[in-house]
């Protein structure tokens, strides 16, 4: 029997990087998966990768920072499956680059409507359904951004460490019901955003960038999707029964230094 064998899975921000290989990951042991994003040509083709390892899949065009888009969202994984087991919050962006005084109110709206906002949406849609469940586990997409700071990404910083606020509160209300919430905070791993986040930081060559980057890590290299999605499946499995409430650091040693 596979893990997850006919439970189902809702992974916001699915179409590349972390979410589309936590989709994959959770099709691969079982699961029914729900992949939504605003890119829906990417996003069709993870649920492609999907069926390619063995399980059904659904693509669901949402923008996470729109009320609307995440009822109809959770409204349609329960119509198409009947139930929500799991769901991995993931979708994110990281804004533009610029000293906090230099920062405009609208990158401020569009980060923290994303990263912020579409945290909340997503848990007070799918928590109501969890609880017709009996339970559940929700992983919400942090980073060790929210966990420190980083010079020119304010905006995202405060993004990510108001997801860690929201998760606390949200495992301590719902932790006797059933319902376990945690977080994972990873450090850079190799994926589009940290490419858009190469391109805008603007320090020496890309290659150099590169190696800079992988030196900030004792452990001498930057992580992977797949040790992210290990992660996240860990957190909704029953292996990992007794958490709740905690930001799983997968940092390569990032934080310890």
């Amino acid at each position: 029997m596979k893990s997850f064998q006919d439970k189902v899975v809702l992974v916001t921000g699915g179409s590349s990087g972390i979410g589309r290989t936590t989709a994959i990951a959770f099709a691969r042991e079982g699961a029914k998966v729900v992949v939504t994003s605003r890119r829906e040509n990417e996003g069709k083709e993870t649920v492609r990768l999907m069926k390619e390892v063995g399980s059904e899949g659904l693509f669901i065009r949402t923008d996470v920072s729109k009320e609307g888009d995440v009822k109809a969202m959770v409204e349609a994984t329960v119509k198409a499956y009947g139930r929500l087991d799991y769901a991995f919050n993931n979708a994110g962006i990281e804004g533009d680059a610029a000293p906090l005084a230099e920062q405009t109110v609208d990158n401020y709206e569009a980060v923290l409507g994303i990263n912020v906002r579409g945290v909340f949406l997503s848990m007070k849609y799918e928590i109501p359904q969890m609880l017709e469940n009996g339970g559940g586990a929700i992983v919400n997409m942090s980073s060790i951004a929210g966990l420190i700071g980083f010079p020119g990404f304010s905006l995202y910083i405060a993004s990510k460490h108001a997801v860690l606020g929201l998760t606390k509160t949200a495992a301590l209300e719902y932790a006797k019901s059933g319902i376990r919430i945690n977080a994972v905070s990873p450090a850079v791993i190799e994926t589009d955003m940290v490419d858009r986040f190469i391109g805008k930081i603007g320090v020496g060559k890309e290659g150099e960038t590169r190696q800079q980057l992988a030196a900030m890590h004792p452990i001498g290299r930057t992580g992977k999707p797949e040790e992210i999605a290990s992660a996240v499946l860990y957190l909704c499995s029953d292996g990992a029964s007794f958490v709740t409430g905690q930001a799983l650091t997968i940092d390569g040693g990032y934080t310890a230094q």
